[in-house]
């Protein structure tokens, strides 16, 4: 839901007939707007006009609704400018404030308090005020009916009202022939359907037989739940209760089924498990997918639906059909030697889950054994560009305590979205290409926060590229390093991050950008031995705040160049600066003067990975917390709202707090 404050209307109409060729440097508030809320996060976007010299700040408090104190929140960013040009992606970032407020309790009322600052000046209404509720975890409604499903073949007991086939008890009735579609639902919001243990697999080629999914095998929901009266289909308890997709492309097919609740199934042998939107044609709202497994599947969710709003996907096990034993890359110098004959591997399983909308949280999944892990939809410019569409933006998206092992590609990819998109607090082992993912940003922020990579032989920790805009990086362990490609992002900033490079790599700390806004501070660099150089921090001249090739005219009116075109138009309007040393880097860009130099001693137990991309490294070997007085410890700057529990006299570096607990990765342990 979006909910809008207001704010001086002439003010702001008097700074658009502004001409545009005087720079105005006082700033003039918006409108804000709140957006949809997740379990434990808060995003907001705070439109302004003016503040040219981009020196305004928005400083944030909070506090659960009856409470007394205030507690300060991460500022928001300042974006509005950045601009994208890649193939058919042309934006331009509007002129914003926006971020979010972390670690909230679900379901509870917050208010939250807004104050913009400018030394230049603010024109109109300088602080807001919003009570925003966290949504609830989705759980069943325990008023509604309950039917029973068994499987075909089943000769025991039944407990009424009772049904073979899931299909017999969500509809009036099923069939395997051309009547398959005849049925009007059975369920009403709120009803549940209990799944007893047996192999649900139909058989679709047999004409007036099976379980009604004729021909293509696949489970077409139709109805709709409500947030508060979901239609729950769950396991009984009395076994496992396996939906087999006998080789069929699609399984569950929940496009028109908003607020559906699938709990403790086991899916498998299917191209893609749940199809749940697609771009420009219609999608579903409110899918819950909880403690489920995925086994051999190609894909698990997919929505690429703009108006897909509130999935909760969580506590699941996704089960790819790449190799158990080894990783191979599909790309890449790495990769190369191994795929030089027979070519990459073959696209087997794409991903586990890749949503597009608002609203979604995707959490404690663990995933192994595909082309990527999770992510968000890259889809292209967001619906309307160049005015896009409030209510279909790819906004305020969750993706936390995620344990990915043995990806060919990304762990996890934001690709597409557009503001407050979190990743924090995931587990990344294993990745063949680059292992977190901004191709592109609309804007940002997007968060990383507090998530661990560990052996990413092609290309290192991230890859920020296509003009991506909005990149926050704060406090991540990296045991890989963080160096470009291609395109360059832009509004990127790293603080208190580990960054600990790879003898394969020269650079351990490598960054391009457009803007130079862009900002790295009070990291903790392991630098390679022997390297041509160990940084760079390549910008446009440091007379200019930005430059982005082709400015001339609208993003729109500019003609679409290839990615390899566009490369090399910001390459030639950028200065490459490299550096052998950290002191060097530091007294010439003035980055990262308050960053030290760290090497693996710092953890309790990491040893660096081995020269053989292949190997397949188990997390649980591993112990990322940090040594008592090593160089990470108490090194690192306060941000308020991401490290207010630190237990020193300054935050360490990294993912991990001394002394504190160690996040909780993958499935949590069922809750009744």
């Amino acid at each position: 839901m979006r909910r809008l404050v207001p704010f001086c209307l002439a003010s702001m109409l008097a700074a658009m007939a502004a001409p545009t060729s005087a720079a105005q440097d006082d700033v003039i508030p918006g409108e804000l707007y709140v957006e949809p809320s997740t379990l434990i996060s808060l995003g907001f976007e705070w439109s302004i006009a003016g503040d040219d010299n981009r020196d305004a700040v928005v400083t944030v408090e909070y506090r659960r609704a009856g409470d007394a104190d205030w507690r300060e929140g991460l500022p928001l960013l300042r974006i509005g400018g950045e601009r994208i040009n890649e193939n058919a992606l042309q934006y331009v970032t509007p002129h914003m404030f926006a971020g979010s407020i972390f670690e909230l309790e679900p379901d509870t009322a917050y208010e939250c308090r807004f104050v913009m600052t400018d030394p230049d000046g603010v024109e109109g209404d300088a602080e807001r005020t919003v009570t925003v509720r966290t949504r609830p975890e989705p759980v069943p409604f325990e008023g509604g009916a309950v039917y029973h499903v068994y499987p075909p073949g089943y000769d025991g007991p039944r407990e009424e009202p009772a049904f073979t086939g899931l299909l017999a008890a969500y509809y009036t009735g099923s069939s395997g022939s051309d009547n398959f579609n005849t049925y009007p639902p059975r369920v009403r919001p709120g009803d549940t359907i209990l799944v007893h243990a047996g192999v649900y697999r139909d058989d679709r080629y047999r004409y007036g037989g099976g379980l009604g999914t004729i021909s293509s095998g696949t489970y077409f929901l139709t109805a709709r739940g409500t947030p508060e009266r979901p239609i729950v289909i769950r396991a009984a308890g009395d076994g496992e209760a396996v939906f087999d997709g006998d080789g069929a492309y699609n399984r569950f097919n929940v496009m028109a089924a908003d607020y559906n609740y699938f709990e403790g199934l086991t899916i498998r042998n299917t191209e893609l498990a749940f199809q749940a939107g697609l771009k420009n044609i219609a999608g579903s709202s409110g899918l819950t997918l909880k403690n489920n497994r995925f086994e051999d599947v190609g894909r698990g969710v997919y929505t690429d639906w703009s108006g897909s709003k509130d999935y909760y996907i969580a506590d699941n096990v996704f089960i790819g059909r790449f190799a158990p034993d080894r990783l191979m890359g599909f790309t890449g110098a790495a990769w190369q030697p191994f795929n030089a004959e027979s070519g990459p591997p073959e696209l087997v399983s794409e991903y586990a889950v890749k949503v597009y909308g608002s609203g979604h949280v995707v959490a404690h999944n663990y995933v192994t054994r595909f082309h990527d892990g999770i992510d968000v939809a890259t889809y292209g410019n967001p619906d309307g560009t160049p005015e896009p569409i409030r209510d279909r933006m790819p906004v305020s998206i969750d993706f936390y305590g995620n344990d990915i092992h043995l990806v060919e590609d990304n762990c996890i990819e934001s690709d597409g979205g557009a503001h407050n998109v979190r990743i924090f607090r995931n587990r990344c082992f294993n990745h063949g290409h680059r292992a977190l993912s901004v191709q592109p940003m609309f804007g940002g922020p997007v968060y990383f926060v507090r998530n661990v990579v560990y052996h990413a032989p092609e290309g290192g920790a991230v890859k920020f590229t296509a003009s991506s805009a909005g990149i926050v990086v704060y406090h991540n362990t990296f045991i890989a390093p963080v160096k470009p490609m291609l395109l360059a992002a832009s509004n990127v900033h790293y603080r208190n991050n580990l960054i600990l490079g790879r003898s394969g790599s020269p650079e351990v700390f490598a960054v391009e950008t457009n803007t130079n806004y862009s900002s790295s501070d009070y990291n903790g660099f392991r630098p390679n031995a022997g390297g041509e150089f160990a940084f760079e921090w390549s910008t446009p001249s440091f007379s200019v705040t930005s430059q982005f090739p082709g400015e001339a005219g609208s993003a729109t009116e500019r003609s679409p160049l290839s990615t390899r075109a566009q490369a090399q138009l910001e390459a030639a309007a950028r200065e490459v600066r490299r550096f052998r040393t950290l002191e060097a880097y530091s007294a010439a860009t003035g980055q990262d003067r308050n960053s030290v130099i760290v090497d693996y001693d710092v953890f309790q137990d990491v040893p660096p990975p081995g020269p053989d991309p292949r190997t397949v490294y188990d997390a649980a070997d591993f112990d990322f917390r940090l040594r008592a007085g090593g160089a990470a410890v108490d090194a690192g700057q306060r941000l308020p709202g991401v490290n207010d529990t630190a237990t020193g006299v300054a935050p360490d570096l990294g993912a991990y707090e001394l002394g504190r607990a160690v996040p909780m990765y993958g499935p949590r342990p069922v809750r009744n």
